[in-house]
């Protein structure tokens, strides 16, 4: 086996105090020796609809425009088969061995490196942190495009209509660098259930209204817009890189896969197999309903016109259309945390473990909060990394390419790849066998989906370059 990274509950620093294997009080320590996880299928559910509900939701109506009435919804369903599949094999992979006694693995890339080993840990490592980071950018990118929605429309109903009312993003993508600068601080995933509740909340709020209004604007138009084959294009290679981009939107919409072992070691033992197959069972029929009603009402509405983010199709009632971006902005603030915070925990393990650095802890006494043990490292490390993520976010806010790449690096490897080899490794499955040939040839499809997937969102940002001037976003 690999010797692989364990991920810290509190901080790096605190490992070794919140890590006392010597204890054996039982009502306040897991087997593991770390304090009791008290997560629920509920609790579970929550950080999996955080990370799932996103703003990739608002992108699905223009997916649809571009696949069509017919190709649309099955390649949503598709890629929500897949991921409830390929989760199961994640869930069972949290121990090595025995799923109740078995040695436990902290981190997806852990879970690697200790039942693949070798390349695919440092691999592995790669493409999932990469992709966090992507993600990161991405939420930063869509809280402010909904920011500068709410000023528009705020702006166009104030002047009746006279004014285009022109909004620049970038003041808007540091405003949420900003909020990201104090909720960064949050210590771990274990520290943040009631964000995620939240952020959960939030992400039905913005969904429901933007399927009410898709309702309401087919009631007005008289009818369901859209055609079989999607929307046209000029050349027939810009309809196929848009169907490509379409591929990675959804992909993304779907993807929490390369943080769903980081959850699950949230789950109180022993049942952590269990509850989060459950919970992944609720979670993605909840997600995959609200996609397909979303995805289909918003094309349904607007055909192959619709936008990239469906709440900019909306002009009334404005207060409506302004409580569903600010809802959205409240979810990605919640989301946001929920991608960066396994990046956080690995970054601060390395630190500690190569070169011993800490940070020292000052308490601090917040009215009516608990006091907050504020880390000198964890300060410095992550408001750099939030800084770095708002500057890129600045630079390159192309919404839908950036969710196409995003969801294209993080579908094959993290969502099926990996799962697929680990499954295939602790069930010792025979070479050739039926099950092997079928597993091995769903994964090799997806790859070929997320080549495709890749090639049109990188298009798509070449395409968007030629006409766009850095730090320049605006609405």
């Amino acid at each position: 086996m690999n010797n692989t990274p364990k991920m810290v509950d509190e901080n790096s620093s605190a490992a070794a105090t919140t890590t006392v294997s010597h204890h054996h009080d039982a009502s306040l320590y897991d087997d593991d020796g770390r304090p009791k996880r008290k997560g629920t299928v509920w609790t579970t559910s929550s950080h999996i609809i955080t990370a799932v509900i996103g703003s990739g939701v608002l992108s699905l109506a223009w997916s649809i425009a571009q696949l069509g009435w017919i190709a649309g919804p099955i390649v949503m369903i598709f890629f929500s088969l897949v991921t409830l599949y390929t989760s199961y094999f994640l869930a069972d992979s949290y121990r090595v061995g025995d799923p109740v006694t078995g040695k436990r693995s902290y981190t997806y890339m852990e879970a690697i490196g200790n039942i693949l080993g070798g390349k695919n840990f440092i691999f592995c490592g790669i493409m999932q942190y990469m992709n966090l980071y992507g993600t990161a950018i991405g939420y930063t990118i869509g809280a402010a495009m909904s920011m500068m929605a709410i000023t528009k429309t705020d702006c166009i109903h104030s002047s009746h209509g006279k004014n285009s009312c022109h909004v620049s993003g970038n003041r808007y993508i540091i405003w949420f660098g900003a909020i990201q600068l104090l909720f960064s601080q949050i210590p771990n995933f274990h520290k943040m259930g009631l964000l995620s509740i939240l952020a959960a909340v939030m992400s039905f709020t913005y969904s429901l209204i933007g399927l009410a209004l898709g309702i309401a604007q087919i009631s007005e138009n008289g009818t369901f817009k859209g055609t079989i084959a999607g929307a046209e294009a000029e050349t027939q290679a810009k309809k196929v890189w848009a169907i490509f981009q379409a591929l990675g939107n959804i992909a993304f919409a779907y993807s929490y896969s390369n943080i769903l072992i980081e959850i699950q070691d949230t789950i109180k033992s022993p049942f952590e197999v269990r509850t989060m197959k459950t919970a992944t069972n609720v979670s993605i029929a909840t997600t995959t309903a609200f996609y397909v009603l979303c995805g289909c009402i918003g094309y349904g509405a607007f055909g192959n016109s619709a936008p990239g983010n469906l709440l900019t199709a909306f002009d009334k009632p404005f207060w409506l259309i302004d409580i569903a971006n600010l809802a959205l902005v409240i979810h990605l603030v919640g989301a946001y945390q929920v991608y960066s915070q396994p990046l956080f925990a690995f970054v601060e393990e390395q630190a500690t473990k190569r070169w011993q650095v800490t940070g020292k802890e000052h308490k601090i006494q917040i009215p009516i909060l608990p006091s907050y043990n504020l880390n000198t490292f964890r300060l410095v490390w992550r408001s750099l990394f939030v800084v770095v993520t708002t500057f890129i976010a600045m630079l390159v806010p192309f919404f839908n390419d950036i969710l196409g790449v995003i969801g294209a690096l993080g579908f094959w490897p993290l969502t099926v790849y990996f799962p697929v080899e680990m499954y295939i490794k602790q069930k010792k499955m025979p070479k050739w066998s039926g099950s092997w040939i079928f597993l091995q040839s769903l994964s090799m499809f997806c790859l070929l989906v997320t080549v495709a997937a890749m090639i049109g969102s990188v298009v798509g940002i070449i395409v968007d370059l030629d006409a766009y001037k850095p730090f320049s976003a605006s609405l």
